[in-house]
């Protein structure tokens, strides 16, 4: 997930994101995310575009949490 956010690249990072969720039991995490396992798993699909409050819900429930740094 780290070097996917190197890329510069937000479908990647959301992609990155999907596989660990997909790693991981994806209906304790939607449920932990306040999302439904079909809208969650829309939202980190190739095509999805998941939005901020979106990738932050699913970091959280992951146990992540996002940080920014200068560049």
């Amino acid at each position: 997930l780290e070097a996917c956010q190197e890329d510069d690249d937000p479908a990647l990072i959301a992609a990155a994101l999907g596989d660990i969720a997909r790693a991981r039991n994806m209906t304790q995490l939607a449920k932990e995310a306040g999302m439904t396992r079909a809208g969650l798993y829309k939202a980190l699909s190739t095509e999805g575009n998941p939005s901020f409050a979106t990738v932050a819900k699913v970091a959280k429930a992951l146990g992540l949490k996002i940080s920014v740094h200068p560049a």
